[in-house]
Formats: C-alpha cells, sequence, structure tokens
C-alpha cells in the first residue's frame, strides 16, 4: 500500500511542479488579462460615445452603460473559452478531439444554430442603432417593461406585475421606445356640450402652468400641458385633447397629477365631465 502511495507522489509531485504551476499562472493571467481588457472596453466606450445635441446626459449615460455591460459580456465568454482550451491542453487533455467534436455536433444542431444567428445579428443591429438601452422603457408586440438586461442574443424586460420576460432579438419584429429623449402627455378629457369654451381652455392652460411651475414638478415637465384642440365630438361629450412634453419616464406621474389638478379645477369652475346617460321609456 505504501509504495503505491510512494508511486503517485513521485508522478503527482512533478506534475503539480510543472504542470500544476502553469495552470495557476495561465488563470491568473487570464483573469489580470480580463480585468484590465474590461477597464480598457470602459474608457473607450466612454470617449467613443458622442451624444447628439437633443439627447440629454442622462440618455448618454444609458447608451454608455447598455455597451459597456455588452461587450463585457463578450469580453467575458472570449476569456472564458480560451482559458478553458489553454488549462485543458496544459492538464494533457488533447483539445483538437475536442474542437473536431464540437464542429460535429454543430452541423447535428445546424438548424437550431440558424435561430441563434438570427437573435445575434438582430442584437447587433438594435445595439448598433441604439434602439434602446437598459433602464428604457420599451414595447415589443404584447410586451412591455423596463429594459434590466440586454445581451446579443435577448432582451430582459420587468413589467408593471414585475414579471420578467426574456425576449430573444429574433422574435422582435416593431419596437417602441416609451422613454427615449423625451416623452409626451397626450390626454383626452370629455366635458359637457354646454360648457364655454373660452372659459375652459383658459382654467386648462392656467393649470398646466401652475403645474409646470411648481418645484415639485417643472424639473420633469419640457412644455407646460396645453389645451390642443377638439378631438371628438362623442355620444354624451365633447372630447379635447391636451398636450405636453415631460422628461423620459416622467410622463405617467405628471398625467396623474394634472388629472388630479384639473379635476379640482373643473370642480371649482362648474365644467361637467358627463357620464353617459341614458332614458328608458316603459311600454304601456
Amino acid at each position: 500500500m505504501k509504495e503505491k502511495v510512494y508511486e503517485w507522489a513521485e508522478k503527482l509531485i512533478p506534475w503539480i511542479l510543472n504542470h500544476g504551476v502553469k495552470i495557476v499562472f495561465i488563470t491568473i493571467a487570464m483573469f489580470v488579462l480580463y480585468k484590465i481588457v474590461r477597464r480598457t472596453i470602459k474608457r473607450i466606450i466612454h470617449l467613443s460615445v458622442i451624444a447628439d445635441k437633443e439627447s440629454s446626459a442622462e440618455a448618454q449615460q444609458k447608451r454608455e452603460f447598455t455597451l459597456i455591460r455588452i461587450f463585457n459580456w463578450v469580453n467575458r465568454i472570449l476569456f472564458v473559452l480560451l482559458g478553458g482550451l489553454m488549462i485543458l491542453q496544459e492538464a494533457g487533455i488533447p483539445v483538437g478531439p475536442l474542437l473536431a467534436g464540437a464542429g460535429i455536433v454543430g452541423i447535428a444542431v445546424g438548424f437550431g444554430g440558424q435561430y441563434l444567428i438570427r437573435d445575434l445579428l438582430s442584437g447587433f443591429f438594435i445595439i448598433f442603432e441604439n434602439q434602446y438601452r437598459i433602464g428604457d422603457v420599451v414595447s415589443f408586440d404584447k410586451t412591455s417593461g423596463v429594459v434590466e438586461d440586454i445581451s446579443l442574443r435577448l432582451t430582459t424586460l420587468r413589467d408593471m406585475d414585475g414579471t420578467v420576460h426574456h425576449v430573444p432579438h429574433g422574435e422582435i419584429k416593431i419596437v417602441s421606445n416609451l422613454s427615449k429623449d423625451y416623452a409626451r402627455i397626450n390626454m383626452d378629457i370629455g366635458v359637457a356640450y354646454n360648457t364655454p369654451f373660452d372659459h375652459l381652455i383658459k382654467v386648462i392652460n392656467e393649470v398646466g402652468l401652475e403645474l409646470s411651475d411648481d418645484p415639485q414638478w417643472k424639473e420633469f415637465i419640457i412644455k407646460p400641458p396645453q389645451f390642443l384642440r377638439v378631438a371628438e365630438f362623442a355620444e354624451s361629450a365633447i372630447i379635447i385633447k391636451i398636450l405636453g412634453e415631460t422628461q423620459p419616464m416622467k410622463q405617467w406621474e405628471v398625467s396623474g397629477e394634472l388629472r388630479k389638478r384639473l379635476k379640482i379645477a373643473f370642480d371649482k369652475e362648474g365644467i361637467v365631465i358627463p357620464f353617459p346617460q341614458r332614458v328608458i321609456h316603459q311600454a304601456r
């Protein structure tokens, strides 16, 4: 028994001193190079990303953060693959047959690989064209939410219910970005047919200006909400349209506050928001 232990020790110790030290060195070198490349990527992206004249500093930060996350993801995969192959080679496991086997498997699953290539190409153009960034609110067909993560293959969304959706880029046909550069308050409100319009317009515009001058809200508002036009003659009301502009992702908060203030102002000024009414005739 002791002789077998000595034989193993005689074989293991030289292997550790030779190949084991090299494997440790490869691991440390790969980790250090990964950190260096990661910092270099961050600096290059920071110097390369130039904000448009119409884009805010926040939009530029979103784009930088998104690109850094994606390039670091690619960087991590490359270093893990390269380091893993070097360690396997040093451990005495031939890499050539593994690569050949991977090629055969790749041919076998080539049909499925078409979808992967489609997802990667679509992801590249989404990122290159700056269609949306991490932190934006977007809508893909029937799926909407905040972009929590983007890779080259898929986008991760979290909706208002907290549900997380993983959407492959190849499945995205139409992208609607609800928070790029600026957002709009686009509100339709019904008022009674006998409402004095000059008075109505004055009340709406005054409420919009008061909201935009409020210290709590003015930093979110680009253009004060104002009366735009008569949108429709409905069955029980005249529908008016109110339009304004806000900072990205602030349109819902500002719209809610505007509705509250309009209701208070309408009640005070005697402006009626009607509801559908029906006259029922009883047959005799």
